[in-house]
């Protein structure tokens, strides 16, 4: 918990024999009485886990999370005269001690508050015994003797009850760990609050007049807003007719109880707003608390969110984003000031009813043991999760993500939305996720099959290569060249920058790059102008990586692409007459002479739509969703998703909570760095120096993110270093992953960042 900074002074009032206390003095110079603050965490835990029937095991851990606090040697830490003190462990071993089993998910929730969840074994628990041994470099406890503890929380007028339920029954470690991250939820938040009403006041009156719209008030705005855009649409009366029948679709399927479902639908169809327009009648009908959108990419995030403001804009705080670019900023002041710093709190534990998040945020959330990722989760309860381009799920973390996801529905009332063009078959999976979580994966789609969707949608002719057949990129450029308006999609960066050079002397002023090369700014921008020529006609030819993809609203007249996995053929497919204008538009597929791949999965992936082609007889539809349900059965088989990460189920059967937040991870971990670039040098130099003045922050990152490109962390003394500055957190350290690149030439106006020969393979 973020707290002022201010010099600690005993209050003249104080007398550790009747007064004991939870926190020193605020900007007023009030010291925080221990029990009152008990008693507002054990308040507000409550409500929080009230709403899935855990209100009393909350309150006690509540009244038990700074039990500790009693001891005489914690107020010889609030008077300076004392560090390093466990306060923590005392409340936990008395929930053992007191509950039994019952009191084993508020031990490790109340010992969790202040270092993390740890583990649900015998051993781990035992050692919280204040009489037992404990290990050399642990903190010294408040006060060995509990019953000392207890009794000045009785004098303080405080009283835990003799028994509590048995908690509720959860077959499936994935389950029961995502049980105790609940409880733990509640717990931290509501601590996090009490303690920041005692040292910033205003801050928390700040947070407490966040939106809370009227559900039928915000419908009828989105209903206004969607006869807008129909009336303002590019697109033909066919796709036009095509969107209006799957909004109606999901206005209908909204009617139906919480639950899991998916939204299999073309892209360019409307799922966004449908979608929308689903969750505001699902929130009315069944008095859902919010909806979270999580998205798997950061390219396609402030997209959505601006699509979410505009159709609700009357409600400045109803859309919240939370992500490393949302940046939210304190500058400008009046009202523009108080909304952002509104936003940012209620970021903080997402207390706003629309949230707009990354999958890496979400769900490693939901597998996490720290007190402010778990923050948020029980705000979950009575949601409406959607999940868009759902086939981008890591293979390696599938069975213990569909668990938990599955749980959240059937033990907290979430219903889970799985949308996207190209669904996974997970109901293969079934079986297996039953292993981590009783209720399995048995999702209802929302979209009737007697709409006929994907054979309305027809609108791109594909052209398979040949099995013999090799297509080089001077090939690929020759063809390309021919095109007034054309996007071609390679698998890696390198292919994506040779293909680039090869057109830029015959098509240098209509020809656009976009890869990670790019800072996210730049990507913004290039994309804002491609859309903006594609619009007006004009000629443009645009090379990008898979960046371009999934969420990306262009719509061109003939598209390549490299071989690749079936879903990102068919998401290139869908930014090729997107808006039906043409009678077919054309996607060409090739497969390139080298045949390079970004990493080993996706090669197989890639070599397994090859495979199919051949099986059907080189015309493989990207149109037909049973095709799809081949291609992931055959690629869930073929890549043994049950044994993709052997030490993460064995984490998750140990009930391990420190290990599986190490080994659950979205994106695989890379040892990369970040680094600045000499986008915009007005504002790179402004990051720059502030950097250099003040020193890292959470702050600085989330306004330099924009201008940032990664790169694999160089070794040894490489010449990368000669152009690299590194920059201090504030108290002096050196961060490890943070950098100024101190070479403006090296980034180009369209290929992004440049860099020696000998550096290429750093690029991340």
């Amino acid at each position: 918990m973020r707290r002022l900074q201010l010099q600690i002074t005993a209050p003249p009032y104080y007398n550790s024999a009747v007064q004991y206390y939870a926190h020193s003095a605020n900007s007023k110079g009030e010291w925080e009485p221990l029990a009152r603050h008990l008693e507002e965490a054990a308040r507000l835990a409550g409500e929080f886990a009230g709403k899935f029937g855990e209100r009393e095991r909350a309150q006690v851990a509540g009244l038990l999370h700074d039990l500790g606090k009693y001891g005489d040697r914690f107020q010889a830490v609030l008077r300076g005269e004392k560090q390093g003190v466990d306060h923590w462990s005392a409340g936990a071993w008395v929930a053992l001690k007191k509950y039994r089993q019952a009191g084993v998910p508020v031990a490790l929730a109340v010992q969790g508050h202040h270092i993390g969840l740890q583990q649900e074994a015998k051993a781990t628990l035992q050692s919280l015994n204040p009489m037992g041994s404990r290990p050399p470099d642990a903190p010294e406890l408040s006060e060995t003797d509990v019953d000392v503890l207890l009794a000045r929380l009785a004098a303080d007028g405080l009283k835990l009850p003799d028994i509590i339920g048995e908690p509720a029954e959860t077959q499936g470690p994935v389950g029961r760990m995502l049980d105790v991250r609940m409880l733990f939820s509640a717990l931290v938040d509501a601590d996090f609050l009490a303690t920041e009403a005692h040292f910033e006041p205003e801050r928390s009156s700040l947070r407490a007049i966040g939106e809370r719209a009227d559900p039928v008030a915000v419908r009828a705005r989105l209903e206004e807003y969607l006869a807008g855009v129909r009336a303002a649409s590019p697109a033909t009366d066919d796709v036009r007719t095509l969107r209006e029948d799957l909004l109606a679709a999901c206005v209908a399927a909204s009617e139906h109880p919480p639950g899991l479902y998916t939204l299999t639908a073309p892209t360019g169809s409307g799922k966004t707003l449908a979608l929308l327009a689903f969750a505001l009648r699902h929130w009315e009908r069944y008095g859902r608390q919010r909806l979270v959108v999580v998205l798997p990419f950061l390219s396609i995030i402030e997209q959505t969110a601006a699509v979410y403001r505009e159709a609700l804009k009357a409600w400045p705080q109803l859309v919240i984003e939370d992500h490393s670019l949302a940046g939210f900023e304190y500058s400008g002041g009046g009202e523009h000031q108080e909304i952002s710093r509104q936003r940012a709190l209620l970021a903080e534990n997402w207390d706003a009813p629309i949230i707009i998040t990354t999958s890496v945020q979400f769900l490693e959330s939901l597998f996490s043991n720290s007190p402010a990722a778990c923050r948020k989760l029980h705000r979950l309860v009575n949601a409406v999760v959607i999940f868009d381009e759902v086939q981008t799920l890591p293979l390696r973390i599938l069975i213990p993500t569909l668990a938990a996801l599955s749980h959240l529905c059937y033990r907290y009332g979430v219903t889970v939305i799985f949308a996207t063009a190209t669904q996974p078959a997970f109901d293969h999976l079934d079986d297996r996720i039953r292993k981590f979580c009783p209720a399995g994966w048995r999702p209802s789609e929302i979209a009737p099959p007697a709409l006929k969707l994907f054979e309305r949608t027809k609108r791109v002719a594909v052209e398979w290569p040949r099995p013999d057949q090799r297509t080089s990129l001077e090939e690929v450029a020759e063809e390309l060249s021919a095109c007034q308006q054309a996007m071609c999609v390679v698998n890696v960066k390198r292919d994506a920058q040779r293909l680039y050079e090869l057109l830029c002397a015959a098509r240098d002023e209509d020809l656009f790059h976009l890869s990670t090369f790019l800072c996210p700014q730049h990507r913004k921008e290039v994309l804002a102008e491609v859309q903006g020529r594609l619009v007006a006609g004009k000629p443009c030819l645009l090379v990008a990586t898979q960046c371009v993809e999934a969420g990306v609203d262009l719509d061109f007249p003939v598209v390549y692409r490299a071989v690749a996995p079936l879903d990102a053929i068919a998401q290139a497919a869908g930014r090729c007459n997107r808006n039906g204008r043409l009678t077919h538009g054309r996607l060409r597929v090739f497969h390139p002479a080298d045949g390079r791949y970004p990493s080993a999965d996706y090669r197989q992936a890639a070599l397994l739509t090859l495979e199919l082609l051949a099986l059907h007889d080189g015309r493989l539809s990207v149109d037909d969703p049973d095709v799809f349900r081949q291609y992931y059965r055959r690629l869930y088989d073929l890549a043994a998703v049950e044994a993709q990460s052997p030490e993460l189920l064995q984490a998750i059967e140990a009930r391990n909570f420190v290990e599986v937040r190490r080994l659950y991870r979205v994106i695989e971990e890379a040892d990369a760095i970040n680094i600045l670039t000499p986008y915009q040098l007005d504002r790179y130099e402004e990051l720059a120096a502030e950097v250099r003045r003040r020193g890292l922050s959470k702050s600085w990152m989330a306004q330099a993110r924009p201008f940032t490109v990664s790169l694999f962390r160089p070794r040894g003394a490489a010449r990368v270093y000669d152009f690299l500055e590194p920059v201090r957190f504030k108290e002096g350290t050196w961060a490890q992953d943070w950098f100024i690149h101190l070479r403006p030439e090296h980034y180009h106006h369209k290929l992004g960042l440049q860099v020696p020969q000998e550096m290429e393979l750093m690029l991340a």
